[in-house]
């Protein structure tokens, strides 16, 4: 049998783990014509059916696990190799990859991002916004900026605020701008789910910055963090409510020394603990 090539590894790897050609082709950043084609074609090479194509998605067979199985091991030693390479790496230059939310790259993180590019002109920020932990381990990211009740504990770093929340809106008998099912599990949703089960919801948004939108627009109230309803115009701050979160800054163990992480991570958390007051509603 001819080698087998990683690519084709890849892709197959990634169909098993996301569940469709559309997920793994957006993963991958190909169209999914490419994935079908290339997933074919290695079954092919292979002689063997890696998936059964379930109204459900892609299900690796039982032929289909036991290659992935050891392709998953192949890809964690590759990511392990890559992170030792760039962990010896002593120049502050190069790609920067950051992940957030989209609430802190729409507040806080753009002036903190202008001086940083001003002091490190070599660094090129790459900003990805999720919900989302990113997979630093295979590095999908090399600093996470982040609220979290708690840090992962393949991560390191630190906590750099606590982060207040606060109900903003024209008045207190306007209902209630909700968070979708998407944003079930922050910590919007669930204040809303234990003190305000009852409550009239006039809008539902997958987004915060768009409840904060819907608010400011005057539709209904929102529960926002502080530091995006305290500076968006046209918001008024009703009361603080009860829950908080925690802000992280987070990079992964092996990443740490390498010199534009390290460079980043003390940029950061120190301009981050500067607006401590604005992430704690004081």
């Amino acid at each position: 049998m001819q080698r087998l090539d990683w690519d084709d590894l890849r892709y197959a790897l990634a169909v098993a783990e996301q569940g469709s050609l559309a997920a793994a082709a957006r993963v991958l950043g190909v169209n999914h014509t490419t994935v079908l084609r290339r997933v074919t074609a290695f079954e092919e090479t292979l002689g063997v059916r890696l998936f059964d194509r379930q109204p459900s998605g892609y299900v690796p067979t039982e032929a289909g696990e036991a290659l992935l199985d050891k392709a998953r091991r192949m890809d964690g030693l590759a990511a392990e190799f890559e992170r030792a390479v760039l962990g010896a790496d002593l120049r502050i230059a190069g790609p920067l990859r950051i992940t957030t939310t989209d609430t802190l790259a729409a507040s806080v993180l753009p002036e903190i991002l202008v001086a940083f590019a001003a002091s490190h002109p070599d660094v090129q920020v790459e900003l990805s916004t999720s919900n989302q932990f990113a997979n630093l381990s295979k590095r999908d990211a090399d600093l996470a900026i982040r609220p979290a009740s708690q840090a992962p504990d393949s991560l390191v770093g630190r906590k750099v605020a606590t982060i207040a929340f606060a109900v903003y809106g024209a008045d207190e008998t306007a209902g209630w701008i909700a968070p979708d099912d998407s944003l079930s599990n922050t910590t919007v949703a669930r204040w809303l789910r234990e003190t305000r089960a009852d409550a009239p919801i006039v809008a539902k948004a997958d987004s915060l910055l768009t409840m904060r939108d819907l608010a400011a627009a005057g539709l209904g109230r929102a529960a926002l963090p502080c530091f995006l309803g305290d500076r968006s115009n046209g918001l008024r701050r009703l009361h603080k409510i009860e829950p908080t979160n925690e802000l992280w800054l987070l990079t992964h163990e092996d990443l740490r020394t390498t010199a534009r992480v390290a460079t980043a991570m003390t940029f950061f958390g120190t301009a981050l603990a500067a607006r401590r007051s604005l992430f704690e509603g004081t």
